[in-house]
Order: structure tokens, then C-alpha cells, then sequence
């Protein structure tokens, strides 16, 4: 992918207290002719005041940081309290069902392992630039199972039911998003356009009022469609 005057790179901060971690993160991405790292923090406080300052185009967050934790982190910077959300990919090497859900309801649009490798951290940082959003293929099936069989009410926020029903290619499209495919993924698998896709998201989102596709993924598990 190349870059123009009129298709700029992606701005992205990273937060993490290891500084390896982020000498790594910095190397590859900034490597990348679409990306480029504009700032990196040590905790979770300097990663808030420098998301609020420069406002990068994707903040990627580790959660065991000083100060305060990357999940808090999320919360202050893409919130469903905050005005204007900043996007955010929580990255982190541990494998916890708590953290993953706990960075989704928190605001995040992505939650990656370290050792998902190079590429897949340049995806996530280019579907949250997107509006998209990626989670581990490690985690996210059994995310979404886990979600779905909690018995207790009050701790299943993503049930919904749909206000309208949702068409044939609308349920083509969850279905899809339930087993972790991209916007770009679910266009080639459909034989449908980019805009086509995020249309019919943006009306699926509406029928199930779901603030984000992890909690779209979350309603076709409880529903039977994936």
C-alpha cells in the first residue's frame, strides 16, 4: 500500500511499560508505508494525556501498566461516556477472558495478543483506523461462547431484540461478523462491495441497537446465527 498527500498515514500511539515492547511495536509499524508512530507512552496516565493531546488515529494499549491500567486507560479515552471516542486497541499477552471483555465494554475496537505477530498488529491498527474492528482468532469464538452461555441476566449486557427483523443478506453479514471476518473479508465473501457491507451494518446496528459488531457477533450467538 502506498500513501498520497490525500490518503495519509495512520497516526498511532503506543502505550506499554516495556520498553522492548515498544521498540518493537515502533520498528515494525513504522515500516509500514500506511503507518506511523507519533508518540509512545510508560503508563496509562502519560498514554491518556498524550491520546487527548494528539489525538492519533489509533491508541494501542497494553493493560498491565503503572499509574493506571490500560483498561481504565480505554475507558477514559473511548467510553461510551466520552464525547468524542478516540479508537483503541487494548494489546496484551494475556490470554483472560476478563480483559478481553472488560476492553470491549470498555470502548476498545480491538483486542490483540503480543504473540499474534507483526502483521496481524498492523490489521488491527488499520481496521480500527477504519472504523472496523479485530480481535485475536484466539479469543474471539470463545468469547462469544462464554458470553453466550452466562445464565445470569444482569451480566449479559449484549441481549437485544431486534426492533425490525433483520433481512436475509443482513443476517448473511452477522453471521459473518460473529466469526471474527472483517468488513473486507465479509465483501469478498459476499460478492458485495466495501460501502455495501458497512450499509448493511449501520442497519443492523440500528434493529439491534448494539453499539459496535462485538456486541452484533455477542446477539447471533444467543440467536443461533453462527
Amino acid at each position: 500500500m502506498t500513501t498520497s498527500s490525500s490518503n495519509p498515514p495512520i497516526r498511532v500511539l503506543i502505550a506499554d511499560d516495556q520498553p522492548m515492547v515498544r521498540t518493537g511495536f515502533r520498528f515494525f509499524l513504522d515500516a509500514q508505508p500506511d503507518i506511523t508512530v507519533v508518540a509512545e507512552a510508560t503508563d496509562g496516565e502519560e498514554a491518556v494525556a498524550l491520546a487527548r493531546k494528539l489525538r492519533p488515529d489509533v491508541s494501542l494499549l497494553d493493560i498491565r501498566m503503572p499509574r493506571l491500567d490500560g483498561l481504565a486507560a480505554t475507558r477514559l479515552l473511548a467510553g461510551p461516556d466520552v464525547a468524542d471516542p478516540l479508537r483503541v486497541v487494548v494489546v496484551t499477552t494475556f490470554d483472560l477472558d476478563e480483559y478481553v471483555y472488560g476492553a470491549l465494554r470498555g470502548g476498545a475496537c480491538g483486542f490483540l495478543l503480543k504473540d499474534s505477530g507483526p502483521a496481524l498488529l498492523a490489521e488491527a491498527v488499520r481496521a480500527a483506523a477504519a472504523g472496523d474492528s479485530l480481535v485475536s482468532p484466539s479469543v474471539t469464538v470463545r468469547l462469544l461462547k462464554h458470553l453466550t452461555h452466562q445464565s445470569e441476566p444482569a451480566s449479559r449486557p449484549f441481549d437485544s431484540q431486534a426492533v425490525e427483523p433483520l433481512t436475509d443478506r443482513e443476517l448473511d453479514v452477522v453471521r459473518l461478523v460473529a466469526v471474527g471476518r472483517t468488513n473486507a473479508e465479509i465483501a469478498a465473501e459476499l460478492y458485495v462491495s466495501l460501502s455495501t457491507v458497512k450499509t448493511h451494518l449501520s442497519s443492523v446496528q440500528l434493529k439491534l441497537s448494539a453499539r459496535n459488531r462485538v456486541e452484533i457477533a455477542a446477539w447471533a450467538w444467543r440467536n443461533g446465527q453462527a
